[in-house]
């Protein structure tokens, strides 16, 4: 199926590593002109080399989503350097204090989370609208997790997060239709996925999820959710969390 993207223009934040590098790589490969966005400056030079030299048309720009001003610089530097934004996908986060009780979480630790995960999407929004405005058939997705529909503990500050990103993808597909501005926003939910954060998580660092018990998505699998959301073959899909779970919501709990 031709998605369309040849040409298109997507900025990508969280792209360094994991589902963002993955969807840059994914969107590279459909022809589309890429903004790479992340903080960790080292890991972007390296994930833009490795672009660049399979002849992607790809820019870097190093930005914390945390910091107003640099995600509005860095997002007016990519529409100059691509020449617009079509496409947006918010991939930066963070998972927080992992397997803490409510009681060893300080507010701080809450806020950071928060602050990448939920208003970081906010930021990159808010900058890029005067350029997905302009753009035909401009589209949004954010990258939340199935932990915005069900919970695990000691993941009070994750799940909280994630949650609150589906309802932001939610309210921001209902405000631009209501003004007619034709921007389409989804959020993908995927449960588990091998990535460098989630093998970090799990203490799972030299064999990864070779002999897990459940099932584990890849990140080149969620990069796929990404472009179709992305592109017009969706066009009737607004304001949706695409739940990519291997079914696991969809099963009773119920002893019988």
């Amino acid at each position: 199926m031709d998605l369309a993207l040849g040409g298109r223009t997507v900025v990508i934040s969280g792209a360094a590593s994991g589902i963002g590098l993955a969807t840059a790589h994914a969107f590279a490969e459909e022809g589309a002109l890429v903004a790479m966005l992340d903080r960790d400056a080292p890991a972007l030079a390296a994930a833009h080399a490795g672009l660049a030299a399979n002849g992607a048309r790809v820019a870097a720009f190093v930005c914390d989503v945390t910091d107003e001003r640099a995600v509005a610089d860095a997002v007016s530097a990519a529409a100059r350097e691509l020449g617009g934004i079509d496409h947006l996908v918010s991939c930066a986060g963070i998972s927080g204090p992992f397997g803490a009780a409510l009681e060893q979480i300080s507010l701080a630790q809450w806020n950071a989370v928060f602050s990448v995960n939920v208003s970081g999407a906010f930021l990159l929004v808010r900058a890029a609208l005067p350029w997905l405005r302009a753009a035909d058939a401009a589209s949004i997705v954010f990258l939340a997790s199935d932990s915005a529909v069900v919970a695990a503990p000691g993941m009070v500050p994750y799940c909280s997060s994630k949650a609150a990103l589906v309802q932001l993808a939610k309210a921001l597909a209902v405000e631009f239709s209501a003004a007619g501005e034709g921007i389409r926003v989804n959020a993908v939910c995927p449960s588990i996925v091998d990535t460098p954060l989630s093998r970090a998580d799990l203490g799972l660092h030299e064999h990864g999820f070779t002999g897990a018990d459940y099932p584990v998505q890849s990140a080149d699998e969620v990069a796929q959710h990404v472009l179709y959301l992305s592109s017009v073959r969706s066009r009737p899909v607004n304001g949706a969390a695409l739940l990519s779970d291997f079914g696991y919501t969809a099963r009773s709990s119920f002893p019988a």
